[in-house]
């Protein structure tokens, strides 16, 4: 069983590398305008654990010091177990309701509720957690880098997890 939370770790570490250099990337290609417009039809979503995909916007979370802003699309009913980041965390609610709350264990009593174009910042290793009460979509921005840690990988359901009977 350790072997599947370690693996678990390891794969959104490797996630979050991967949109680091695609941002990166995505970046160079847009430094020599004058402006860039990311159309949300053209974002890479990539899933991150059941229920929840990661979609880089611009910048490169990797990197040290340097902005970044990701997107997170969510369904309905997915929690995200308690984490937390070496970073400050700023997120803005752009759909649905999103549900946030602090501390080391997932509690649904102490959720507070954001709206579309509600805003939060987390300090930096404040340890929280969320739940989405609708399908939702979150920005998160920052300057990396932008790593997730669990408090209890054991908590993360990986995306391709079959439905527990």
């Amino acid at each position: 069983m350790k072997i599947t939370r370690l693996g678990i770790v390891c794969m959104v570490a490797a996630s979050l590398i991967a949109v680091g250099s695609s941002a990166y990337s995505q970046d160079k290609k847009a430094a020599g305008s004058a402006h860039g417009i990311v159309r949300s039809g053209d974002l890479k979503w990539m899933p991150i654990i059941k229920g929840c995909e990661l979609a880089p916007v611009g910048g490169d979370p990797a990197a040290e010091g340097t902005p970044f802003v990701v997107r997170f699309r969510c369904t309905a009913g997915t929690v995200i177990p308690a984490h937390w980041h070496p970073t400050d965390e700023n997120l803005t609610v752009l759909q649905g309701t999103f549900q946030v709350g602090m501390g080391d264990k997932y509690d649904a009593t102490k959720l507070d509720t954001m709206n579309p174009g509600n805003f939060a910042t987390m300090p930096k290793e404040m340890h929280h957690y969320a739940s989405c009460m609708t399908a939702c979509v979150v920005q998160v921005h920052g300057a990396g880098p932008f790593k997730v840690n669990w408090i209890n990988p054991a908590d993360v359901i990986p995306p391709d997890a079959k439905p527990a009977k």
